[in-house]
């Protein structure tokens, strides 16, 4: 077992409401994120993803329950203990235009540093560090207004790198990419995660995005329905029809291939497992 990093223990969440009553979000939400994993939290819209995603760093804090951060509690009033946790834990939004601040790429990128007080040596080295992690060091002098969507979404991960966090939590990142950009912006953080030994938590509602990390979380109606590798998940067609999601296409046919009596191996994620599947059917026949 990986060291815990981030702790869910029993988490409630509500939101007020323009009514008497109180939205609840988040129904007794226990989940632990180990140090460098790879995972992805899915989910429809109004399943509580979102929400679960602004308590990883003290943005919303628990109605009950509790959140901890390498041990620090996030429902914190002590300004120290907060900008710690928020140094562990990184976000990063749907939107890049919201979260980019200065015009030029390196400028954005030290933000966050500058706002540490770290010397400028240390800015530098980390400005470019993380603009060379993600292959945007190219573009440091670049005017953020003439990158493509998928650029300024690396740029937003480079600011939340600099920061040198344990942890990055990205909301919906490529909701607004072409498929292209998609790919950049997925082979990036597998790579930031091999390489770096960053964990990172993806916040998506597209399983095609989800089948490529090492452990998947379903959410439905704000409560954890399955947690395990893409593997085993997704092979459970009917608990993620019933939580509203889409079955990646190779794991549909694979399922309706069994059903009709052909030995496909249970667990296919993509198209290319599925045709050597079948392939190797066919040979030993």
């Amino acid at each position: 077992m990986l060291k815990p990093l981030v702790e869910f223990r029993n988490v409630f969440f509500s939101y007020q409401s323009a009514s008497a009553k109180p939205v609840e979000a988040l129904r007794g939400i226990s989940l632990q994120i180990g140090q460098g994993e790879f995972i992805s939290i899915i989910g429809q819209n109004g399943s509580g993803k979102s929400t679960l995603a602004r308590h990883f760093n003290g943005l919303l804090t628990p109605t009950s329950g509790e959140v901890l951060v390498a041990g620090l509690s996030t429902a914190t009033s002590d300004r120290k203990q907060l900008l710690e946790i928020r140094k562990r834990v990184g976000m990063v939004f749907q939107n890049p235009d919201n979260q980019l601040i200065s015009s030029i790429v390196e400028e954005d990128v030290a933000f966050g540093p500058e706002n540490l007080g770290l010397p400028p040596r240390e800015i530098r080295k980390r400005v470019n560090h993380a603009l060379a992690a993600l292959n945007m060091f190219k573009y440091r002098r670049e005017l953020i207004c003439h990158l493509s969507e998928g650029q300024k979404q690396l740029v937003a991960i480079a600011g939340a790198l600099a920061m040198k966090p344990d942890c990055i939590v990205l909301d919906e990142p490529t909701a607004q990419l072409d498929p292209g950009s998609r790919k950049q912006v997925l082979e990036s953080l597998k790579r930031l995660n091999r390489e770096e030994g960053i964990a990172i938590v993806f916040i998506t509602h597209l399983m095609s995005e989800a089948v490529n990390f090492d452990r998947v979380v379903v959410m439905d109606r704000g409560e954890i329905k399955m947690d395990g590798p893409p593997g085993e998940v997704f092979s459970q067609v009917e608990l993620l029809e019933e939580a509203g999601l889409d079955i990646p296409v190779a794991t549909r046919l694979a399922a309706e291939l069994r059903e009709r009596g052909y030995p496909v191996a249970p667990g296919t994620l993509h198209v290319e497992e599925l045709v050597n599947s079948l392939c190797q059917l066919r040979s030993s026949t």
